[in-house]
């Protein structure tokens, strides 16, 4: 199963804290993150991540194109509701291909935990081991 995991500057810090208290968790699965994000992860938590280009260079984009091939199995966005940003399109268009495919994406670290706690669960299937 694959993760997404995506920070606009201000939430950064954050992602990277929900990243070391779940380690553990976000470990089983194949993480992908745009460009700065996904660098900070690897450098801060050790996590295997692939990046893709930033957020404004296309990477929402290029996650958006994931869960549309259906090769991505939830989105953690964690977004700046009081900063706009320039590429509001594109993580628009991301958010809404997420509901057009039925993914699970959390936006703050309350839902973060709870879309993980989630596909953890699923990951684990009836026998609640990895």
């Amino acid at each position: 199963m694959r993760i997404a995991l995506i920070a606009h500057d201000e939430k950064k810090a954050d992602l990277i804290e929900f990243a070391k208290n779940r380690r553990d968790d976000l470990d089983h699965f194949e993480l992908i993150a745009t460009g700065t994000t996904g660098q900070r992860l690897i450098d801060e938590t050790g996590l295997d991540v692939e990046r893709m280009q930033s957020g404004p260079l296309g990477g929402d984009m290029q996650i958006g194109a994931r869960v549309a091939e259906e090769t991505c199995d939830g989105v953690v966005f964690l977004r700046d509701p009081l900063t706009a940003q320039p590429h509001e399109p594109d993580i628009t268009a991301l958010l809404r291909i997420c509901d057009v495919h039925n993914i699970p994406l959390a936006t703050n670290l309350a839902s973060a935990d709870a879309v993980l706690d989630e596909l953890v669960f699923e990951l684990e299937g009836e026998d609640g081991k990895f």
